[in-house]
């Protein structure tokens, strides 16, 4: 039935016309596997626990029978008061702007009747309460932010609320949000229909599903964790030695080889701080995603990334310890129909309890990065599903993508495990071998060798506390502090300076003898500086850069009849 459902097209699942024609003008053709299994279940009125990757379409899977959900009851009783009637649960303020975006383009032909609200982390709560004064029909937010205003009694979710969705699941538990929604759970009405949609179904979401779900239908769309060969191209090389890796990474991003931008992701914090300061001796310009920091300032760097002011972000897949949900039984959740305990034993919880203050976390999969054409894995990642959720921050929706893995020998085992499993899964090898001659590269190597001497144990952690300083002074929670304490505000601004790392400013040009010969009709190391952030192909004046979509077949050439330096393909 799905297959044919998704073979038909969306006319056929029985929404509202104005859904129809909204999913007409966003160009959705037929229905994704995701959304084809979905979409009729979640209209019968189930209860849903589905697993969709990302870019596989899920947010329509949930969002187009919440609609039509909500039009239907509007319809049915026009005198009915307006309340908030859907909430979508996510796990970080990027997520919750691209979400609430989705929706309002699907209700584009009933903005009237449905209103969309996000709350977000970065507006103040008092910001925020004049959009919740009118209502909206559904709001969109991250579990502390929602919570902080149902406790200020800002918003009222019982007893008008029909659908609840937590998105992106088991993220939500990672970024320790866990206690926040059974919070949440204490104030919802006993009646509601409960939408869970994850990556990954994984044994910590069994205490999850118990709380939030009654008698669900399990959705496993038969689909692959990632694209296929012909939007992503995966590639892996083999490196003799780290000072190898560190090499090929500056010729890749110092001589624009790599079009477009690219996520590094490496395998500890201090390391992703060493790659960001190894770049910035060659003048390149990348920030390194602190895990450490507060979600605000952390979305602030990738609201950067995505207007253009970065081409690199330097990532890490580190997570704190968050607490998963402690597994419990059904009535002491949120109750269903003829479960009448569940609510009483929910209002004794009383305050509800604050989770850890911007836990650690990893930026594999949950945050909106925008236009990222390469995924670049510095070291190999712990895991199968690890590499699968860093590697899907590329070849979103029908946009081409390539990742590129480099192993050092001791790291060849793991990778392997990776491509097994990929292989398997897929029915074929998904990582090409990316050749590459590194003797074509060997004049930049004694600069190699100067910048990764300069970048030393001690340059790390000067970065590391610097930033940590500059957050102190900047964050908004320790305003009053300081005004109480000018002295400790005093000492923290005239505290020892650090210096993070020594910049050799003849690094930052690569004059033209050094550039490989064959490599020269491609590479542009010192280029202009441009003024302002820029769009997708805004470094090329608008036009496709040389070459084909793929960022690393920058390096497939023929020079005078013959191949040489590297080949994107085998």
């Amino acid at each position: 039935m799905a297959a044919e459902m998704e073979a038909k097209g969306f006319e056929h699942m029985g929404l509202d016309g104005r859904l129809l024609r909204a999913v007409a003008e966003l160009g959705w053709a037929v229905p994704t596997a995701i959304q084809a299994r979905a979409i009729p279940l979640a209209m019968e009125g189930r209860d849903l626990l589905a697993r969709a990757r990302t870019g596989s379409g899920k947010t329509g899977a949930y969002g187009l029978p919440v609609l039509h959900k909500l039009l239907g009851i509007k319809e049915a009783s026009p005198a009915v008061p307006q309340a908030v009637r859907a909430l979508v649960l996510v796990p970080s303020a990027e997520l919750a702007r691209q979400v609430g975006q989705t929706l309002r383009r699907l209700a584009a032909f009933c903005a009237r009747q449905l209103r969309v609200a996000e709350l977000c982390g970065h507006s103040d709560l008092a910001d925020q309460r004049p959009v919740l004064m009118e209502q909206p029909d559904i709001v969109v937010g991250t579990p502390g932010r929602v919570l902080a205003h149902v406790a200020g009694h800002s918003l009222a979710l019982r007893p008008w609320l029909e659908v609840l969705v937590l998105d992106e699941a088991d993220l939500l538990l990672s970024f320790g949000f866990g206690d926040d929604i059974r919070a949440l759970l204490c104030h919802l009405p006993k009646i509601y229909q409960a939408l869970l949609v994850s990556a990954t179904l994984n044994p910590e979401l069994e205490a999850l599903q118990e709380l939030v779900l009654h008698n669900p239908v399990h959705v496993l769309p038969p689909e692959p964790r990632l694209p296929g060969s012909s939007q992503l191209q995966q590639f892996q090389l083999c490196c003799a030695t780290e000072e190898d890796k560190f090499l090929l990474l500056a010729a890749l991003l110092k001589l624009r080889l790599l079009r477009g931008r690219a996520l590094l992701f490496v395998g500890s914090l201090a390391r992703a701080f060493r790659v960001k300061l190894f770049l910035e001796q060659f003048g390149i310009a990348a920030c390194a995603l602190n895990p450490q920091l507060p979600a605000r300032s952390r979305c602030h760097v990738i609201a950067q990334f995505n207007r253009g002011l970065y081409d690199y972000i330097v990532a890490t897949d580190e997570e704190g310890p968050a607490e998963p949900p402690r597994h419990r039984p059904r009535k002491g959740g949120t109750a269903r129909k003829g479960d009448k305990k569940g609510d009483k034993k929910g209002d004794k919880k009383g305050q509800s309890p604050q989770c850890p203050q911007d836990p650690e976390f990893g930026v594999s999969r949950g945050i909106d990065f925008q236009n990222v054409a390469a995924v670049i894995n510095f070291d190999v990642p712990s895991s199968v599903e690890t590499y699968i959720h860093r590697v899907g921050r590329t070849a979103r929706g029908d946009s081409p993508g390539t990742a590129l893995t480099l192993a050092l020998p001791d790291e060849l085992e793991g990778l392997r495990r990776i491509e097994d499993t990929l292989a398997a899964e897929n029915g074929q090898s998904m990582l090409q071998p990316y050749e590459f001659r590194m003797e074509e590269i060997e004049t930049l190597r004694y600069r190699c060798r100067d910048a990764m001497r300069a970048v030393t144990k001690q340059a790390v952690r000067e970065a590391r506390l610097r930033e940590l300083r500059q957050e102190l002074l900047n964050s908004e929670k320790l305003k009053v502090y300081f005004e109480d304490n000018p002295r400790d505000l005093q000492a923290l601004r005239h505290d020892r300076p650090l210096h993070p790392a020594n910049v050799q400013p003849h690094l930052g040009h690569v004059p033209e003898y050094l550039v490989p010969p064959s490599l020269r009709g491609i590479a542009d190391p010192n280029p202009k500086k441009r003024k302002g952030p820029r769009g997708a192909g805004a470094r090329h004046g608008g036009k496709k850069p040389r070459g084909s979509g793929n960022p690393l077949q920058s390096f497939r050439f023929t020079r005078r009849g013959n191949k040489r330096g590297a080949k994107g393909t085998p």
